[in-house]
């Protein structure tokens, strides 16, 4: 096909060639489901390694203890935040995966490109987890220094204090960044498709080898992505929106605490 013939055929032609004939358009449904099992996976895998050494270095920060650890996590983040994802991505699927199959079987039940899936989850999952542990170290220590002398003082020891007293309230303070990692991680993941794992990033060269036309599958690709980000981004401004009620509703019944018992009562 030229570009003499392009340049013939009107837009919306490419748009239905692109999107509707032969419905293609389940090629972007199927490539758009990859990439939010993949951001989920990576995003389940990123919180937890990331809330783990985020506790790691707290406590070692405030006790002095876990030192070894906390020589481990710092020289994971440093690792990770300074190389691309691109090439931790190559790393794990050429290296240390070469040899887990594509598809994975379950039974009778074989679950295409599941191994795929399940290497890219983790592959940014250990990516993320060095940003979320930022994330929510920030958010531990953004919780006063009384609260964890406080539940000392109560008798409670410090791995009580930190999931009873300091963890709820850090946890709090970063869902919303947390969330807005998430998003992140749905437009990373693009970067998938160069590993040969068909998300919504890969779809549009797929479907340019078959209409020998690109600008049509990116734009709709484009606008699935945008489609995603702009609902994901709803929903934390819904969330950050039924945070700060709950702020405001806390400072309210303070406040009247304090009107009718005083402040000594209130402490």
């Amino acid at each position: 096909m030229t570009l003499d013939f392009l340049a013939a055929t009107s837009l919306g032609d490419r748009f239905y060639n692109a999107f509707i004939l032969f419905d293609r358009w389940k090629l972007y449904l199927e490539g758009l489901e990859t990439t939010l099992i993949v951001a989920a996976l990576a995003c389940l895998v990123g919180i937890t390694i990331g809330i783990l050494l985020a506790l790691i270095n707290y406590v070692h920060k405030k006790t002095g203890k876990l030192k070894a650890l906390s020589a481990v996590a710092n020289a994971y983040i440093t690792f990770v935040r300074g190389t691309p994802v691109v090439l931790q991505m190559f790393i794990m699927y050429l290296v240390v995966f070469v040899s887990v199959p594509i598809d994975i079987k379950i039974g009778d039940v074989v679950w295409e490109s599941g191994g795929s899936m399940l290497i890219g989850g983790l592959t940014f999952g250990i990516n993320s987890g060095a940003y979320v542990a930022e994330i929510v170290r920030a958010g531990f220590e953004s919780v006063d220094d009384g609260q964890m002398e406080a539940g000392r003082s109560l008798g409670l020891s410090t791995a009580q204090t930190m999931s009873s007293v300091v963890t709820p309230q850090a946890v709090r303070n970063t869902l919303p960044p947390l969330f807005n990692e998430f998003i992140t991680l749905v437009k990373e993941t693009a970067v998938i498709g160069y590993v040969g794992v068909y998300d919504l990033g890969k779809i549009p060269s797929i479907i340019q080898s078959r209409t020998f036309d690109i600008f049509p599958p990116l734009i709709i690709a484009a606008v699935l992505y945008l489609i995603v980000v702009f609902i994901l981004t709803f929903i934390l401004k819904i969330l950050e929106k039924s945070l700060s009620k709950s702020d405001r509703g806390n400072y309210k019944k303070v406040s009247v605490r304090k009107k009718l018992f005083g402040k000594k009562e209130v402490a």
